[in-house]
């Protein structure tokens, strides 16, 4: 009996996100799920997209983001993910997530106030959050970790300054158990920060003893990635192995010009303990970051833009160093007068920027913040940019590689079931692109700009964005590590 599906992709590309070499091909759509790869040709379907000089590839998955509130709140806040051919989101990252806290009376401290103000903070628990998303819906999938510096602002009622209790430890780790049965599917930390550097290595290894009961999985934005680079990969080292658990370092790379270069030292480093232990990390294809302005932080001769401020919002897109000039002040008092703000930093070295994205153990990872006023490119920018400048104009690997890190890849380091590529069987996330035009057009003065060739994006079967804008379709799912939902 000859095969009838929902929708056949015919005569494209396929890049089946295994890093195997592209064939032409069609692929069968049923339900949510794929049911045929390859020559389908007595194969009949309700629609069809013909796809002939064009790429189908796994959606890709945005292995690091600050997602958690954009999830909730309607394509306004998602085109950014979909146009770029984003279907599924790690949201909870640099021990950061919306969930399991209320925080309602008053504006949550930095850089939890990156996902928004408090009329947001509203999730007494992870089932709170995981309900709220499948009954509002979402344009992509969301697969979360719980944030170390929310368990802690809850757990020391603010007082974080200091390492915690033992009382307070066991309120984290609780707090952290539950959220994995509800739906979580690992812990992150943010060490770097305020509000998680004064934890001990030994506090984020008990609270991560919870971890154990789900088979979770532990990230990092570590202590430090500038002068103290290799000892804060080693301290993440061993929290994975004295959990017994993979480890995944996020954004990886070497800040400031006194450790331009390093990532020779670093990736040796980690690819040395990845014979030994479950290790990988993500990173973005740009030399600058961005997370929230720290005064104590800004230094003369890095270039800082302001993407938000609260008591300046006209600020936003604006040089630290014009703002601290037309004020008459130096740059640290500047940015004291800026916050709460954010802001982009120019502190990275190209050639580490691409010796890190080309190492065998890197998958891709936005870092995008979808509130700022005034975002980093990477946010509408970061997968196109991999595709049409660094595969394909730069040469740095084939094209087949970059998919492979985008999605085949970051779904076996997740744990995501049946997706990240195509074969029978797998979830129908897809995305239909052009290999010879796809590229990103968003840029630091001009972040919020829609990249080109993009064709189209499925997720779970649905069309999420077709001819340059959103369906209004939201498929979107809760994924859960090494389970099918």
């Amino acid at each position: 009996m000859a095969l009838r599906c929902d929708m056949i992709i015919r005569d494209a590309t396929i890049f089946d996100g295994t890093g195997a070499p592209r064939r032409i091909g069609d692929v069968g759509v049923t339900g949510d799920r794929i049911v045929g790869v390859g020559d389908l040709g007595g194969a009949s379907a309700d629609r069809e997209v013909i796809g002939t000089g064009k790429a189908i590839a796994p959606g890709f998955i945005d292995s690091h983001t600050h997602d958690d509130r954009a999830v909730l709140c309607g394509p306004q806040c998602t085109l950014c993910k979909i146009s770029q051919g984003v279907t599924t989101v790690v949201v909870g990252n640099c021990g950061i997530s919306l969930a399991p806290m209320r925080h309602a009376d008053k504006r949550p401290p930095a850089p939890l106030d990156l996902l928004g103000d408090e009329q947001w903070w509203t999730f007494d628990s992870f089932g709170d959050y995981a309900h709220a998303l499948k009954t509002r819906g979402s344009e992509v999938n969301t697969y979360a970790l719980v944030g170390h510096q929310t368990l802690r602002v809850e757990a020391m009622n603010g007082d974080v300054h200091r390492p915690a209790k033992d009382s307070e430890i066991q309120r984290m780790h609780t707090r952290l158990k539950q959220s994995l049965m509800e739906g979580a599917s690992g812990f992150s930390t943010g060490l770097y920060y305020p509000l998680n550097k004064a934890a001990t290595t030994e506090e984020v290894i008990a609270v991560g003893e919870a971890l154990k009961t789900t088979g979770g999985l532990y990230t990092s934005h570590m202590r430090d990635e500038a002068d103290h680079i290799l000892a804060s990969i080693e301290e993440t080292l061993r929290i994975g192995t004295r959990l017994g658990l993979p480890v995944h370092i996020s954004h990886h790379k070497c800040s400031m010009p006194e450790n331009y270069g390093r990532s020779v030292q670093t990736l040796a480093l980690i690819e040395a303990a990845a014979s030994m232990q479950e290790v990988a990390f993500d990173m973005y294809p740009y030399p600058a970051g961005s997370t929230v302005l720290m005064p104590d932080k800004v230094r003369d001769g890095l270039r800082c833009l302001i993407t938000w401020s609260v008591p300046y919002p006209e600020m936003a897109g604006r040089d630290l160093s014009e703002i601290a000039r037309s004020w008459n002040t130096d740059l640290r008092a500047a940015a004291e007068r800026l916050t709460p703000a954010g802001a982009v930093t120019f502190q990275m070295d190209e050639e580490d920027v691409r010796r890190i994205m080309r190492h065998p153990l890197s998958i891709i990872g936005s870092d995008g913040l979808p509130h700022d006023e005034k975002p980093h490119p990477r946010l509408w920018g970061t997968f196109p940019r991999v595709l049409g400048y660094y595969s394909r104009q730069l040469g740095l690997f084939d094209m087949e590689t970059a998919i492979h890190k985008m999605t085949g890849r970051c779904a076996q380091i997740f744990g995501m079931v049946d997706r990240g590529v195509i074969r029978e069987g797998a979830f129908a996330d897809l995305v239909l692109f052009d290999p010879a035009t796809v590229i990103d057009n968003a840029t630091f003065e001009d972040p919020i700009q829609m990249s080109v060739g993009i064709e189209q994006v499925w997720a779970n079967g649905v069309a999420t964005f077709a001819k340059g804008k959103e369906t209004g379709e939201k498929p979107g799912r809760l994924v859960t590590r090494n389970r099918t939902l």
